[in-house]
C-alpha cells in the first residue's frame, strides 16, 4: 500500500477490519464474569478501540512520518490486546470461551498493520 493523501482512513481495509475487531471484542467480553467489567474487560476494550482510532488519526495527520508513527502506536495496542487475550485464556473463569473469531480478526489486523509499517518505513 502506498501513501495517498486522497484516500480516507474509512477506505482502508485495515481500519474496517479493526472496527470489526472492536465490535466482535465488545460482544465477546459481554460473556466475561461481572467482576471483570472494571478489570480486564475494560482494558481490552480500550486496547481494541485504540487500534482503529490511531489508524484514523495517523491517516489524517497529513504526513507519512506521522502516519507511520500512529500505525506503530496502533500496532502496539494490538500487541497489548494479544497479551490480554493470553492472560484471559489462563484465567479459569474465562478460559473456556471460544477465542477463535477474536484471535483471527486480531491476527489479520496485526499482519495488515505490519505490512503497512514495512512499506511506509523509509529504512
Amino acid at each position: 500500500m502506498s501513501y495517498s493523501a486522497t484516500t480516507s482512513y474509512k477506505d482502508l481495509i485495515v481500519w474496517q477490519k479493526s472496527i470489526d475487531l472492536v465490535a466482535e471484542l465488545y460482544e465477546f467480553t459481554k460473556k466475561f464474569p461481572r467482576e471483570e467489567v472494571y478489570g480486564i474487560t475494560s482494558q481490552m476494550r480500550r486496547s481494541a478501540i485504540s487500534i482503529p482510532s490511531n489508524i484514523a488519526e495517523g491517516r489524517n495527520r497529513g504526513t507519512k512520518k506521522d502516519y507511520l508513527n500512529f500505525l506503530r502506536i496502533a500496532y502496539g495496542s494490538g500487541a497489548e490486546l494479544e497479551t490480554q487475550l493470553v492472560i484471559c485464556k489462563r484465567l479459569s473463569s474465562i478460559s473456556d470461551l471460544d477465542y477463535k473469531k477474536v484471535d483471527a480478526l486480531l491476527n489479520e489486523v496485526m499482519r495488515m498493520m505490519n505490512a503497512m509499517i514495512r512499506k511506509l518505513n523509509p529504512s
